[in-house]
């Protein structure tokens, strides 16, 4: 993938300076739009707004609580603002003791998360909160590692029972997918 101003013109909005220095090593032309922390000033919100009337919005932040945050006011401020996630793994540091992020993730994974966008759809899926349970996601021992590995393989991020569900909800995630990456998952442990 290339991206580069003439080819990419959407906007990504990322956490903070090293997001974007990252960004902008392996991908010269991207331009970013700093909340600098989860407390997203009302300023960037209306400057987002603005942008999004001209621009595709994409938010890529840390796989942790913080970014979840900044997620979701940045959703709520932009409806259409399309999603792209890295896992905690791709988010994890070289050096012990630094914190996770998307400063930390390589030019394979940030490029994939650049190109496998989700975006806030009307409720289609066929899923059912009956059907979520049975596939075990939401209480057993191991439903949060599965809710994590099946975050991985469609690319949503992880999240809580009723976040993940919602999720899956907001993406338009289909039955048949969601068994589909479940069975994946379950049969690499």
């Amino acid at each position: 993938m290339v991206l580069t101003k003439k080819h990419f013109n959407a906007v990504v909005v990322v956490e903070g300076k090293d997001d974007t220095i990252r960004l902008k090593q392996f991908f010269p032309g991207i331009e970013t739009i700093e909340t600098n922390g989860s407390d997203v000033p009302e300023t960037v919100l209306t400057q987002l707004r603005e942008l999004a009337t001209k621009r595709e919005i994409i938010v890529l932040t840390d796989p942790d609580l913080n970014g979840e945050r900044i997620r979701r006011l940045v959703t709520a401020a932009v409806p259409t603002a399309k999603q792209a996630f890295i896992s905690r793994k791709e988010g994890e540091p070289q050096k012990k003791g630094n914190s996770l992020g998307v400063e930390h993730a390589s030019k394979e994974a940030l490029a994939k998360a650049l190109s496998d966008l989700h975006e806030n759809k009307q409720p289609s899926s066929d899923l059912t909160k009956e059907k979520y349970q049975k596939l075990g996601l939401t209480s057993g021992a191991n439903s949060r590692k599965l809710r994590e590995q099946v975050g991985i393989k469609l690319r949503i991020g992880y999240g809580n029972a009723k976040q993940f569900y919602q999720r899956l909800q907001t993406f338009g995630i289909s039955l048949s997918t969601l068994e589909q990456a479940v069975e994946e998952a379950k049969n690499e442990q």
